[in-house]
């Protein structure tokens, strides 16, 4: 197995990844969710997908991890009401610069296309990817997502609670502790995660890179976004929808309303799933995947 976790300039700024499996196989690119690090991928989903015949490609967004961080700190109130008013929302960068980046590192890999794949935030983000570099894209699947459609139900009070709540201190095991409050919060109801492997994943995000202050500028790019709703309609990629029916960060509507808004978009809801990719449903998540990538290419392939 080759892995290899380095640094290059991508879209202008420096992103850091991890790329493993053979360089002469189809990639699929990982993007994160809000404040996520490339860690946060569970290893039996990477695995998987490159047991499948995948190179797997994942990179911590900027303001996380060991990407670049940028400047700036937008004021919420003013980004919301540009949006709701049609406004363009003045902040340090919006989602279609998160999605450059994705595209500036397969350029900076040499990678003409790619399958993406997105979760929550991330989801976002391969939405935007497919609107406006449809050319560079094989497939694209959007997890536990949404459009930004503003007449959605929103996250449940306890879950935005829990999204937003600060830790007591930045020390290691503070931040540790109030990770893992957070997530038990929005987990999968049927499948909750132990103490000792919840502690583990959050311990090791921490270790990668802690960096609140990237998150006030990630929020701000999705709730400057506004809704993609219009701009999905004339997508014309092999697109799919997967999500949990127990999701109370992002309801389940959210993902409804990608598959409708994408034309031809599968979706697949998943009992018992929350806000998050447990290990137990990774042989799942990995068949649904590779069999669409894998249809996604053979479809190019006759055309």
């Amino acid at each position: 197995m080759t892995v290899n976790m380095k640094t290059v300039k991508a879209n202008g700024i420096a992103i850091n990844y991890e790329d493993r499996g053979p360089a002469d196989a189809t990639p699929i690119l990982f993007v994160n969710g809000y404040t996520s690090t490339m860690m946060s991928w569970p290893e039996e989903l990477m695995e998987g997908l490159r047991e499948k015949g995948f190179r797997v490609i994942r990179y911590d967004n900027r303001d996380v991890g060991k990407s670049e961080k940028l400047s700036g700190l937008p004021k919420m109130p003013d980004v919301a009401a540009a949006v709701r008013e049609g406004r363009k929302p003045e902040m340090p960068y919006t989602l279609a610069d998160m999605a450059a980046d994705g595209i500036g590192l397969m350029d900076a890999l040499g990678i003409s296309k790619a399958h993406v794949m997105g979760i929550s935030m991330g989801g976002m983000i391969v939405q935007r990817m497919a609107i406006h570099f449809p050319e560079r894209l094989l497939s694209v699947t959007s997890i536990m997502s949404s459009t930004g459609n503003p007449d959605l139900p929103r996250a449940s009070e306890e879950a935005m609670k829990a999204l937003q709540a600060q830790p007591e201190s930045e020390e290691r095991e503070a931040v540790i502790r109030h990770r893992m409050k957070g997530r038990r919060v929005y987990q999968s109801p049927a499948y909750p995660m132990s103490d000792e492997a919840l502690y583990e994943r959050c311990a090791r995000e921490f270790d990668h890179m802690y960096y609140p202050e990237g998150g006030v500028r990630q929020y701000a790019a999705i709730i400057g976004d506004g809704s993609r709703v219009e701009e999905l309609r004339q997508v014309r990629l092999p697109f799919l929808v997967i999500h949990g029916d127990s999701d109370p960060l992002v309801p389940p509507a959210g993902g409804e309303d990608t598959a409708k808004s994408v034309p031809g978009a599968k979706h697949v809801v998943i009992e018992g799933m929350g806000h998050d990719l447990p290990v137990e449903l990774c042989p799942q998540y990995v068949d649904l995947i590779a069999t669409h990538a894998r249809a996604a290419e053979q479809k190019a392939a006759a055309e």
